[in-house]
């Protein structure tokens, strides 16, 4: 149980999120179905608050001394992002999200994902759901990856 909950919050951190959870579980000997559920709604649970308070929380803190600077580098450097990504994506951007958060690279997960679908305005459902697919797609892509390299380091060594 204490596995779970760990693979849970590990799947909630920025940065970490599912990439980490999944590996962690698989490296504990956790069932992957369960695990990879579990891994899915703790990274998914803060998205819906990104969404809506991030960006407010930023343009707030943007003029504040201390981290005024990090919150305006921040907000330009997500709104030129997104609008480059909007204009090579056009209408796909449903699918150019997805993508964003399901290839499973550092700095491209659900936190930033929801982040730039935010400052794009997109709407919530889509940047929801796009968000959605992408972590179940990261979460298949780590599973297979962990598994092959765990499954390759247990014959190694055993």
């Amino acid at each position: 149980m204490l596995n779970y909950l760990i693979v849970f919050f590990i799947s909630m951190v920025p940065l970490i999120e599912l990439r980490g959870a999944i590996p962690y579980a698989i490296g504990m000997g956790l069932p992957i179905v369960p695990s990879y559920i579990i891994a899915i709604i703790g990274n998914m649970l803060p998205v819906p608050i990104i969404y809506l308070f991030a960006r407010k929380v930023l343009i707030w803190g943007k003029d504040k001394p201390c981290i005024g600077k990090f919150f305006t580098f921040c907000l330009e450097k997500g709104e030129k992002g997104g609008k480059k990504l909007q204009e090579k994506a056009g209408r796909g951007l449903f699918l150019a999200l997805l993508l964003f958060v399901g290839i499973p690279l550092p700095g491209t997960g659900a936190w930033t994902g929801t982040l730039a679908a935010s400052l794009l305005d997109m709407d919530f459902k889509s940047s929801v759901i796009a968000v959605m697919l992408g972590v179940i797609l990261a979460g298949i892509i780590m599973g297979i990856a962990s598994a092959g390299v765990f499954g390759a380091a247990g014959a190694l060594f055993a």
